[in-house]
């Protein structure tokens, strides 16, 4: 065996049949080994057509190492003797063996995809046939669900399948940015604080020209929702004198508005 070994090392005319030949004889790891070795260009070329479909997260080595497994079944079990090519014979067992481990990443079954799937073709063909969204009735029908605790699990599995990571790449353009999902989130539930800065400028702006008196009036009728009576009775001014200063007051700022309409402009 060493003798052989030996041979193997310093004979860099060996081809490939004559590997092939020394592993049928021995099955030796070492021919194994040559092998894999030889064919491991077959495994990356797969793996690389494959990663260039899926998402950033999923790395190209981890695919390469599911499909060298692949490759290895391959070769313990090829049988020259029907006439295929290995090239031919492998390719298929390599790529099952990366989509095999897919499969064990991906924490949604293969079944509720399926069902997720039927849900959206269901749910299109309607929508083409009725012109409108279909009702969960109308799609339950189509697919022939009676049991609307079916159909709604069947919709809770196909939002799931939705899901994504937030920590995740946000588009495979951004290069060095780093732009995750969580970060391009919209919070409906927060203001524009460009829309803010603006309004925050506008305010500065108008109030400029003002006294501490018209100020107070403004502030306290429209942000404090208080009458004139009450504004006069912290201000110790009259109703009277309240309600003409805040007239005034309003056609100042209008004046002073029209004449800027572009800076205020929002």
């Amino acid at each position: 065996m060493a003798t052989n070994r030996q041979a193997v090392k310093t004979d860099r005319k060996l081809n490939i049949d004559q590997i092939w030949g020394h592993f049928r004889k021995t099955g030796d790891n070492y021919y194994r080994n040559l092998l894999i070795e030889h064919y491991k260009p077959l495994v990356k070329y797969a793996a690389e057509r494959l990663h260039n479909k899926l998402p950033e997260k999923i790395e190209l080595d981890d695919l390469i190492s599911a499909g060298t497994f692949g490759l290895m079944d391959a070769i313990d079990a090829f049988d020259a003797g029907r006439g295929v090519k290995f090239e031919t014979y492998c390719s298929p067992r390599i790529r099952g063996s990366i989509l095999d481990e897919l499969r064990s990443m991906d924490w949604v079954p293969r079944l509720v995809r399926a069902r997720a799937s039927q849900l959206t073709k269901a749910t299109q063909s309607l929508k083409a046939f009725l012109g409108r969204k279909p009702t969960e009735k109308e799609t339950a029908e189509e697919l022939d669900i009676d049991n609307i605790e079916e159909f709604n699990r069947i919709m809770r599995d196909a939002n799931a399948v939705g899901m994504v990571s937030l920590d995740g790449k946000y588009s495979e353009d951004d290069g060095e940015k780093n732009v995750r999902e969580i970060d391009i989130i919209k919070d409906e539930k927060s203001n524009n604080p460009v829309i803010e800065a603006q309004k925050q400028d506008l305010k500065s702006l108008l109030t400029k020209g003002l006294t501490r008196a018209e100020r107070l009036i403004i502030v306290l009728y429209y942000y404090e929702e208080m009458t004139m009576k009450e504004i006069g009775a912290t201000l110790d001014l009259s109703e009277s004198r309240v309600s003409q200063m805040h007239s005034s007051i309003i056609a100042r700022l209008k004046a002073q508005m029209n004449s800027r309409k572009k800076e205020f402009a929002i």
